[in-house]
């Protein structure tokens, strides 16, 4: 009789661990639900040199998400090429691009595609203006007119101004011996 009892202590107990165990395989409580990664994009930067077009080599392409902390940095190839394709859709990246003896390059751009392929021409550093050199005038002058003033059209009054009012002083005011000066 005492293996019936304890037979049937057995069997209820069994009865219960699996309720209570199949209870909690419900799929509302099971901790952190899956959540797919957003779908991302294939960009490939390509840099080149703008005097000849030949690729330039181990160039810095950094990459900045807008709103992230921190970048992403890759190395151009022998070709002058570098692939990434961890970025999501539909954000804004930062695209900055170093390399020793050229001119530093950097854009923002929206990624919108799947696929995306940038060529960047990478120019070597310009002089530097200085202020002893003599420069031409003729820059000067052309820089003047793209801005829409010059010189002569400061000097000269529109044709239909009326002449400068001359004042002239009154005989109980003391003469100055300074030259009048010009109404500008």
């Amino acid at each position: 009789m005492l293996s019936r009892i304890s037979f049937r202590s057995l069997a209820i107990t069994l009865a219960v661990v699996s309720a209570v165990s199949l209870s909690a395989q419900d799929s509302a409580h099971r901790g952190r639900k899956y959540k797919p990664p957003p779908p991302t994009s294939r960009i490939e930067v390509t840099v080149v040199r703008d005097s000849d077009s030949k690729p330039v080599e181990n160039a810095s392409v950094i990459f900045q998400l807008q709103g992230d902390k921190g970048n992403m940095e890759l190395k151009t190839n022998e070709d002058g090429k570098s692939v990434i394709d961890v970025l999501p859709m539909g954000s804004t990246m930062r695209m900055q691009i170093i390399a020793k003896g050229y001119q530093t390059y950097g854009q923002d751009y929206k990624i919108d595609k799947s696929d995306l392929a940038f060529g960047i021409r990478l120019k070597r550093p310009g002089e530097q203006y200085s202020i002893y050199k003599k420069h031409d005038q003729d820059a000067n002058a052309q820089k003047d007119a793209k801005s829409g003033d010059s010189s002569a059209q400061k000097d000269t009054p529109p044709a239909d101004a009326a002449p400068p009012a001359t004042v002239k002083p009154s005989e109980s005011a003391p003469q100055s011996t300074n030259p009048p000066s010009k109404p500008q």
